[in-house]
C-alpha cells in the first residue's frame, strides 16, 4: 500500500514563498519612527507576524478610533510598497516547489495576512495567483494568524480535510494558527533561526528555503488535536 500523503500545501506569502519580510520590517522601522515610537525588530517580528495590520495597531493603540488606525497601516503599506515594487524575490526554489507541487496533484493555497493591494503587487510580478488554487486572507473578513481562520477557510474552498494540509510559514504565529487548525506545519527559518520553532507538536520540519525540497516527500503524522 502507498503511503498515504498529504492533499493540499497550504503556503503563507510574505517571508515563505516571497522574500519581502526584510521590507516590511524596514518599513515598520520606518513608520515607528515617523511617530517617535521606539523598534525592537526582532521581537515585534516575532510577535506580530501573521497578524493583519488593524489587530497589530490594536494592540498598539487600542483606545485609538479605527479610522485612524487604518490610516496609520496605510501608511505603513505605503512605506513597504515605495521599497517593495522592484526589490522583491522568490524565496530560493519557491517557484520550482509550486511547480512541482502542482504537478504532482497537491492543491495548492496562498494563505497570508497581507492586505490585498500588497497581494497585488506579488501577483502581478510574479503571476503567483495562476500557480494556486485560491489565495486566503484578512480581505475575505477573516482574522490573521495566530486565529486559524485563514487555514480552516482555504482548506474548506479547497475541500480537503484540516489533517490532509500541510502548512508552511515563516513565523511562530502562523505554526500556532496551523495547529488551532489542526494542520500540520514545516518551518521556513528565513527570518528567524529554526529554534524560534521549538516547542510545537504540529511542527513536522525545519528548512531554510525550498532549494532541492520535494513536495511528495513529506509524509503525515497520525491526527492531531488543536
Amino acid at each position: 500500500m502507498a503511503a498515504r500523503r498529504y492533499a493540499a500545501l497550504l503556503l503563507d506569502m510574505d517571508g515563505t514563498l516571497i522574500d519581502s519580510m526584510p521590507i516590511h520590517q524596514q518599513a515598520w522601522g520606518r513608520w515607528h519612527a515617523e511617530l517617535g515610537l521606539p523598534f525592537d525588530d526582532a521581537r515585534f517580528f516575532e510577535q506580530t507576524a501573521g497578524r493583519a495590520n488593524d489587530e497589530v495597531l490594536l494592540g498598539l493603540f487600542p483606545a485609538m478610533p479605527p479610522a485612524e488606525r487604518a490610516a496609520l497601516a496605510e501608511r505603513k503599506e505605503a512605506l513597504y510598497r515605495e521599497a517593495a515594487a522592484g526589490a522583491l524575490q522568490y524565496i530560493a526554489g519557491a517557484e520550482v516547489f509550486l511547480q512541482q507541487a502542482r504537478a504532482a496533484g497537491f492543491k495548492l493555497a496562498v494563505c497570508t495576512a497581507s492586505p490585498a493591494v500588497n497581494l497585488e503587487i506579488v501577483f502581478q510580478r510574479f503571476g503567483l495567483d495562476r500557480l494556486v488554487d485560491t489565495v486566503a486572507s484578512p480581505a475575505d473578513g477573516l482574522r490573521g494568524k495566530p486565529h486559524p481562520d485563514i487555514f480552516v477557510e482555504a482548506a474548506r474552498r479547497l475541500g480537503v480535510a484540516a489533517a490532509d494540509c500541510l502548512v508552511f510559514e515563516d513565523a511562530p504565529l502562523g505554526v500556532e494558527a496551523a495547529r488551532r487548525a489542526g494542520m500540520d506545519a514545516v518551518a521556513l527559518a528565513t527570518t528567524l533561526p529554526p529554534s524560534a520553532f521549538d516547542g510545537y507538536p504540529n511542527l513536522l520540519a525545519t528548512i531554510s528555503d525550498f532549494v532541492g525540497v520535494d513536495p511528495t516527500t513529506f509524509i503525515p503524522r497520525e491526527p492531531h488535536h488543536a
